[in-house]
């Protein structure tokens, strides 16, 4: 069904606004360009008219705090079915953007500037190691005909195509212009749909619970620190510790020690904090962390504010020895210290060998 727009002026008599047609869209994406929060999306702009590797150009290319991309394209003067078959295009493309791809992409259409400088400068945060682990398509549209609504709700609900719809309506009324928006399927209920049918993919949409967590092992962390203490943690500058804000209570980790595999699995209770504050329970006594017994020699390096250890306390459901850690072919790993896990594969194998309930 078609989605419509009314606005009405109450300030007096009642009196509907009638729309008007935006007669230049590339107005619109300087708009967009100039304040993309105008979607309700919580990104960062790349670039303008980014081209492709196959001669097509990108209207807007994004990234959110997560690292991930988005692909926005304006429906222009094409037909709706022309611009849903032009952005899954673009999709094939986007998804296999590396990291460096995306750093030159960002330099090149903001003057030499570094992604890593505007990233924080916008999130107020570290540019993620891992970027685009996952992508989004969004089409902006003044309207769509029922069908090819249709077919975006069967891609994005059926297969999990991440595929969704911005419509806009453009308002003048006195002398003032208005835009108003709303989604046909916003990239949040898109992103949380599974698939019903067909084979499931490998890197499917996250589930809303489970992460990934690295334990280091070394002179500043041990495997068997956490299982005794009940923590997880990172250290050695914001770049390693800021990845640990993700995890929230209630969130499920999975733990992985680098070229060993998948050792615990358990439940977050408390987010990250200092180590210098953390406290643990030694024989019934409760003691600051780095007044506990360790194995990791050299914990009490990472105190600084340059460099301070952070540590998340979890409950842990499972634990395994290193000796007998998870290690498949095709199983997730890389270095963030935290990140959602969002392979299919590892979430099956894992909630197979640990016992979880699915």
């Amino acid at each position: 069904m078609p989605v419509e727009f009314g606005l009405w002026r109450i300030d007096g008599e009642v009196r509907k606004v009638p729309f008007a047609k935006l007669g230049d869209e590339s107005r619109l994406e300087a708009i967009l360009e100039r304040d993309v929060s105008i979607l309700g999306l919580d990104v960062m702009v790349i670039g303008r008219q980014v081209p492709t590797s196959y001669g097509k150009r990108i209207d807007l290319l994004a990234v959110d705090a997560g690292g991930d991309l988005y692909a926005i394209e304006l429906k222009r003067d094409r037909t709706p079915r022309e611009v849903v078959a032009q952005v899954l295009d673009y999709g094939s493309w986007v998804k296999d953007l590396g990291h460096e791809d995306i750093l030159t992409l960002f330099s090149e259409h903001h003057d030499g500037a570094r992604l890593e400088q505007g990233f924080e400068g916008r999130f107020g945060d570290v540019l993620p190691d891992a970027l685009n682990q996952d992508h989004h398509l969004v089409i902006v549209a003044s309207e769509l005909d029922s069908s090819t609504e249709r077919i975006v709700l069967y891609l994005s609900g059926e297969f999990s195509v991440p595929v969704s719809v911005l419509f806009f309506r453009y308002y003048v009324d006195g002398g003032r212009e208005y835009l108003a928006r709303t989604w046909l399927n916003d990239p949040a209920v898109a992103d949380a749909a599974a698939p019903k049918q067909g084979k499931a993919k490998v890197r499917g949409p996250w589930n809303g619970q489970d992460f990934y967590v690295t334990c280091g092992e070394g002179r500043h962390r041990n495997w068997d620190d956490d299982v005794r203490y009940g923590y997880i943690s990172s250290g050695g500058g914001k770049k390693y510790t800021s990845p640990l804000n993700q995890l929230f209570v209630g969130c499920r980790v999975f733990a992985y020690i680098p070229g060993t595999g998948y050792v615990g699995v358990g439940t977050v209770t408390e987010t990250a904090q200092p180590v210098t504050e953390f406290m643990v329970d030694v024989d019934g006594e409760r003691k600051g962390l780095l007044d506990a017994p360790l194995k990791a020699p050299s914990l009490t390096e990472y105190t600084q504010p340059d460099n301070m250890e952070y540590a998340v306390r979890v409950d842990w459901i499972r634990t395994l020895p290193r000796e007998q850690a998870i290690k498949e072919k095709g199983m997730f790993a890389n270095q963030n210290s935290a990140c959602k896990l969002r392979n299919s594969f590892t979430l099956e194998r894992l909630t197979e060998r640990f016992e979880l309930d699915s």
